[in-house]
């Protein structure tokens, strides 16, 4: 398991991460995009807190119910010369999952779909307008891409 710095968005910023920390999204973008490869990394700390035995269960800290973690999802894309970025940041990442997972089944069931049968999120709602449902419980940026970032880490 290798080890490389990623430039996370401020106020995150320099971050040791996992390189090629394998999920489903190398088997669920393809599944509706045409890309070539997918690379997926997590952050060295996150990875060593869901490990350890340890770390303990995260505790509510709002009236919400959240607890204080902070989550981003870095996505940068690249085609040929051109990158682009988009990040999904919030707390709670898991208090998300209730919300998003309601949003998703609302959509199924008053047919805001754009496919029908076995897919992939991505495949089935427009992404922008989902995550716009979403904006209580994240914050959507499209943050400059630092200069010589190679995506590959």
């Amino acid at each position: 398991m290798s080890t490389v710095d990623w430039p996370f968005p401020e106020p995150l910023g320099n971050r040791r991460v996992i390189s090629e920390f394998t999920m489903a999204d190398v088997v669920t973008v393809p599944s509706h995009l045409a890309v070539p490869e997918v690379r997926t990394f997590m952050t060295a700390a996150a990875a060593a807190d869901l490990a350890s035995p340890d770390s303990p269960a995260p505790a509510a800290v709002d009236g919400r119910g959240r607890s204080a973690q902070s989550f981003v999802v870095d996505v940068v894309v690249r085609r040929g010369g051109t990158r682009r970025r988009l990040a999904a940041s919030g707390r709670d990442i898991y208090a998300v999952s209730a919300p998003l997972a309601v949003e998703a089944v609302d959509r199924i069931l008053t047919g805001r779909t754009r496919t029908t049968g076995v897919a992939s999120a991505g495949a089935i709602f427009d992404a922008p307008d989902f995550l716009a449902a979403l904006s209580a419980h994240l914050t959507v940026e499209a943050p400059a891409v630092p200069a010589g970032l190679t995506c590959a880490g």
